[in-house]
């Protein structure tokens, strides 16, 4: 296989107030928008997309309409202490504090209006115990 693109695709009760908190709060515009799928991607970065359909269409097999779970976004940021003070004040429900971990990340957790989880990240230089278990390539600096 060879992708051409690559997308989360989140379902949800409620496609319209879904998108409208991507849109205003982490920067996203409409590519595609209807009542039942909204195509988003970022302002800042056009090669960042992601999707929300409404859990009860039938492009999803019936047997797995309504069920939506396990799932948790992640954004790399680089500002994150900035992106943490702006959500709050926006309201956002922050579920995780920010924080700094020996793995190598400062982040926090807040969720959209489906209980989705969204982590916030900026990386970090890890622990020494925690550097050890990066390939070279991929270690935070």
């Amino acid at each position: 296989m060879r992708p051409t693109s690559f997308y989360p695709v989140v379902m949800t009760e409620n496609v319209p107030s879904s998108a409208a908190f991507y849109i205003e709060n982490f920067d996203f515009r409409a590519l595609f928008d209807s009542d039942w799928y909204v195509h988003l991607q970022s302002n800042a970065n056009p090669a960042i997309n992601f999707a929300l359909l409404d859990k009860s269409h039938d492009t999803i097999p019936e047997a797995h309409r309504g069920r939506t779970g396990g799932l948790l976004l992640s954004f790399e940021v680089e500002d994150v202490d900035a992106q943490y003070e702006r959500l709050n004040a926006a309201g956002a429900t922050v579920v995780l504090d920010l924080r700094d971990e020996d793995f190598g990340q400062r982040h926090f957790i807040v969720t959209d209006p489906n209980g989705v989880m969204i982590d916030i990240i900026k990386p970090i230089p890890p622990s020494a115990e925690f550097a050890a278990q990066y390939a070279q390539e991929a270690l935070p600096q």
